[in-house]
């Protein structure tokens, strides 16, 4: 029977290296790799001669591989092949054994159910199930004659509330019809209502209990774009947690305000952006309304530094879902777990929205 060599795999600025049977595995920063480059010792003296802060913010491997009993490292702005022998690396190991936490998911197979023949109430209680399990579902209507998909949102509402669920009317109405000639709701002077692309956030993050859950019911698609994305903002909250600790930290400490003010509106909430974990886990993001930050001066780099790195995260393509509703489709999703966001659109789109929270909590 052979015996498994050591290994290497390549993630989001680090590389995780496998030395082999009963040698463990560790992880290495790529910045800490390129510090720690020979070809920047001096050949006599063995002494360092760069200093970390000369090199770019931003290092990429292009190729990381073993050769016999080393590491070998291809950068992307340079070009160089930095190589490490296995048993240096195995005795300067800073992150031994670490159990890595991954990136937020994005296969939408897993979010998908059909909706055929069965009454709402068996699809709302899939849904709910979906929901609980991974932040959202997304249902897929089955072609129907004769009843339009605007015709099936009460019998929607009615299956949600026999599961416990009550509808959240907010400033803009009971039943959101976000689309571009609404004529339905008020303060409809805001970025859902137009054909712009809306990117991930939450939504209501500007009062003091934002609804739990949302459903938005696709009626009338575009004639071209309007595609959904979402977002795990919990998934990404926990890794950023396992790679960056500052970060979360600040993310979970430092209260920023959100401030929504419209032509008959207006609405203020100083919070954290992260609140809670696991179940009581509560995201408020929301880059249109976000208030300038006001933080002391030398506090300033470090927040951006922070929050910048979580949105990069959760705009990545590759840690989101991302999908089309066609008519009589819908999405739910967990309003303080998931972000959602929608691309630009032509033509005469239109998605109802409706909220909802558990009924012990839906006066609150």
């Amino acid at each position: 029977m052979s015996v498994p060599s050591p290994r290497v795999t390549v993630a989001d600025g680090w590389l995780r290296l496998e030395f082999g049977p009963g040698r463990g595995h560790a992880d290495f920063h790529l910045r800490w790799l390129r510090h720690n480059c020979d070809l920047d010792r001096h050949p006599q003296t063995r002494e360092r001669l760069v200093e970390s802060c000369e090199l770019p913010d931003d290092l990429v491997a292009t190729a990381a591989e073993i050769d016999g009993s080393h590491l070998l490292v291809t950068w992307a702005h340079d070009g160089r092949r930095s190589v490490y022998s296995l048993d240096w690396l195995a005795e300067h190991a800073y992150a031994r054994d670490r159990v890595a936490v991954p990136p937020p998911p994005s296969d939408v197979s897993a979010l998908e159910l059909t909706w055929g023949a069965e009454p709402a109430g068996d699809i709302v209680a899939a849904a709910l199930s979906r929901l609980a399990e991974r932040g959202a579902a997304v249902v897929r209507r089955a072609p129907r004659t004769g009843c339009a998909p605007e015709d099936e949102t009460e019998a929607l509402i009615e299956a949600f509330d026999t599961r416990g669920l009550a509808v959240i009317s907010t400033h803009f109405g009971r039943i959101e019809d976000l689309r571009t000639d609404n004529s339905t709701n008020t303060n409809t002077d805001q970025l859902g209502y137009t054909d712009a692309p809306v990117d991930l956030h939450t939504d209501q993050p500007f009062i003091p209990h934002p609804p739990r859950f949302q459903l938005l019911q696709a009626i009338r698609p575009a004639t071209a774009g309007g595609d959904s994305r979402l977002a795990d903002a919990r998934a990404a909250a926990e890794y950023l947690r396992s790679v960056d600790a500052e970060a979360y930290h600040l993310l979970t400490t430092v209260p920023v305000r959100f401030h929504r003010k419209q032509k008959a509106f207006e609405s203020v909430v100083v919070t954290p952006l992260l609140v809670g974990e696991g179940e009581a886990f509560q995201i408020r993001d929301s880059y249109f309304t976000i208030a300038p930050y006001q933080l002391p001066f030398d506090r300033m780099e470090a927040w951006y530094r922070a929050v910048d790195r979580f949105h990069r995260l959760v705009r990545d393509p590759r840690y989101q879902y991302q999908f089309r509703l066609s008519p009589g489709d819908f999405v739910l999703y967990n309003n303080h777990r998931m972000l959602h966001a929608r691309t630009a659109f032509q033509g005469a789109r239109w998605v109802r929205g409706i909220y909802f929270n558990a009924r012990e909590t839906a006066n609150a």
